[in-house]
Order: C-alpha cells, then structure tokens, then sequence
C-alpha cells in the first residue's frame, strides 16, 4: 500500500475506533482466501500435526467452542494438544491465520448469551481470555444455527436474535479490534427445521458484512433430511425439474445463493464461498427415470466424507451420474435403491472457478477430515 494511503488508512481506522465502529482487518484485500474447518474430534486420528508447511490452506477454522451458562468453553483433553499443534503450524505456515469457530449445528445457548448488552459482554470476554491470551487464534468464527428460526426445536430462539446477532459481532469486533478478524458461517439452505428458510429473516447480512472481515457462505446442505425428495448437497445451479417450489429453489444452489446473498448487500468481496467434503444419501422408494434423483424416499443418510463415496463407487452394484445443470456427480445403487450425492474434484474445481469468476474472497470447505489422503478435494478447491 502507498504510503500517502496507508497514513489515511490509519487515520480513518483511529476515527472509526473513537466513532465505537471497527474497521474490518481484511477489508480491501485481494488475496485469495482457501478456508478449511478442522473438527476437533479428529484430534487423535488426523491431528493438526500432520497438516504440511505447505498446504495451501490460508485460513484454519478449529471447530467448535460452544456456549455454556453464557461462556465460550472448550474441552480440555483436546484443547491442549490442538493448541499447541495450531501454534506449530502457524511457525512452519507464518501466514496461516488460525480462527476458534463458536457454535455449530445444534449447538444452543447463543440466544441468551446474546440477548442484552451484559450478557454478550460476559460472553465476548470469556471468548478473549480463553483464546487470545496465547498467541493460538486470530480471529473468532461465529457459527449461530440459527438466529430467530430454523435450527432443532431444543435450543432457544427469539424474534430479538436478529438483532443481537448483530450486536453481539459488533462486541466481538470492538473488543479484538483492528488487527483480529471476525467472520461468520452463515446458511445457503433453503430448508430447515422448520421448513421454507430464509437467511434475511435471521441476520442483518448487509449490516454484518460491514463489520465483518468476511462471510463463509455454507452452499451446502441444499438437500438434506428436511428436503422432501433426494436431492443435491451442493447442485451448482437452478435445476427446471427440482419439484422444489419456484420461489425457494431459485437461491437453493450454489449460483442462486450467492446471488442472494449479493443482493441483500454483500458484496463479493466480503464472500467465501463453501464446498462440502461430504455427501447425503438417500433410501429412495424408487429409482424414477433419473436414477434416484428427485424421488421421494424412507429416510436419509450421512455420507462421512469423499474416502465413503469412493468406496461406494468401487463397490459392485453402485453407479456413478454427471449432472450437465447441478454440475455435481451422484451415485445410485438399483439394487439397494440408495442415491448419494457428494462432490469430487471435477465438480469442486467448478466451484472453485465460479468463486473466482464472480470476484469472491476465496473458498472454504467443510471438513478437512472428509478429504482423502491424497488431498484431492482441497487441491481441486486450491487450485
């Protein structure tokens, strides 16, 4: 940066601070985000160690801390070692930037802890004295599912989520302030707990994206358990014969995500787009004339990463399709009548140049435990 424009950088920054608004740490960068989530129950089996100096991951989300009696906490036999692995890491990789990622699916107590000014003070501090007093984190992921509506029946949630989510990131930026990110995981689906969803009705995107450093969209989950047929996890684009209602399955893909997003005032700068490392089965009632696609079914199923489907795939009686709309490969057993959607390096590749077409920060990926030992997926995403 210019040094007349650094200085007025700086200057605008120090008014911001006295003005009580913190100006995001990454705004106006151009460098390409590749964001990976990091489940902590892969401590033992895939523990952060082994990730290599140079994996092309910039941006690692340690998943999750949760929320109890209204503070961030962390399970200790875990935390120590992962920790102290995440500071290795960031010595072999200096540029690797390491967030916490509070919440997660199913994950409660976010609408108490958010709900006046004192509460979220005492949630933000517990948050700062467990994770920014050693050097491990540099930034906090928050992963609400979901303000307002949407997430399971158990955990609490009020009309008033909408606004304290904002005003609980707005506490979150003031207190680690200019040189820490703040960032979120904010929902593409159009389907949830609670059927039709709509994101605009649980966050403020616009306002958010503005203290923000950066939105992880999560342009997966478009067919799940909620879905009313078997479907794609992550079909790229709007498909004519998806018998989801019209309204709803405009944005319920990938490209139509994005779209809305960008227009409720996030800008593509502010984007990182999600690709999902696993897939979503379904016990169909029929095969129909799309080899399971688009049927009703029994039950649904997880699908625990790309190994899974390539195993499914070798495995005598499971055939593989191409999507020439969804752009997402899926797999079908007639015998068994099980459908699978999952994605694999020609379709992730796709959504990485998408990202990139549409002047998007970068990807991410859930998880980076799905992935193969080769690190197919994440070099197709990377690429």
């Amino acid at each position: 940066m210019p040094l007349l424009r650094k200085g007025l950088a700086v200057a605008l920054a120090t008014l911001s601070v006295s003005l009580g608004v913190v100006a995001p740490a990454e705004a106006g960068r151009a460098h390409k985000i590749v964001g990976a989530y990091y489940g902590n129950w892969y401590s033992g089996s895939k523990p952060i160690s082994a990730i290599p100096s140079n994996t092309p991951i910039t941006h690692l989300f340690y998943a999750f801390s949760v929320i109890e009696n209204g503070k961030c906490t962390m399970p200790a036999q875990t935390a120590a070692k992962d920790f102290t692995d995440i500071r290795d890491l960031k010595k072999r990789k200096p540029s690797l930037k390491a967030l916490i990622s509070l919440g997660g699916w199913g994950a409660g107590g976010f609408s108490d802890a958010a709900l006046t000014a004192g509460s979220r003070r005492t949630l933000v501090q517990s948050c700062v004295d467990l994770f920014f007093r050693d050097g491990t984190f540099d930034g906090i992921d928050i992963d609400w599912e979901f303000p307002v509506y949407g997430g399971p029946a158990e955990i609490t949630d009020r009309p008033e989520d909408k606004r304290n989510m904002t005003l609980l990131t707005r506490d979150f930026r003031k207190a680690l302030g200019t040189k820490k990110l703040v960032t979120a995981a904010l929902p593409a689906g159009r389907l949830q707990t609670d059927g039709p969803y709509d994101p605009a009705k649980s966050f403020e995107l616009r306002e958010l994206s503005r203290i923000m450093d950066f939105i992880n969209v999560m342009t997966y989950d478009l067919g799940t358990g909620f879905s009313p047929v078997a479907t794609f996890n992550a079909g790229f684009r709007e498909v004519a014969n998806d018998p989801m209602p019209a309204a709803d399955r405009k944005w319920n893909n990938v490209v139509g995500a994005i779209n809305y997003y960008e227009r409720h005032g996030v800008s593509p700068r502010k984007m990182v787009l999600g690709t999902p490392f696993y897939g979503r089965g379904f016990n169909v009632k029929t095969e129909g004339s799309q080899h399971g696609l688009y049927q009703a079914y029994d039950s649904a199923f997880w699908v625990d990463g790309y190994e899974e489907a390539l195993k499914l795939k070798a495995t005598p009686g499971w055939k593989e399709y191409w999507h020439p709309v969804a752009l997402s490969p899926w797999l079908y057993n007639a015998a068994e009548k099980k459908f699978v959607s999952y994605e694999n390096p020609r379709s992730i590749g796709i959504r990485a140049d998408f990202a990139r077409s549409r002047g998007l920060l970068g990807t991410f990926m859930w998880e980076l435990g799905h992935d193969d030992a080769q690190h197919s997926l994440l070099k197709a995403m990377s690429r």
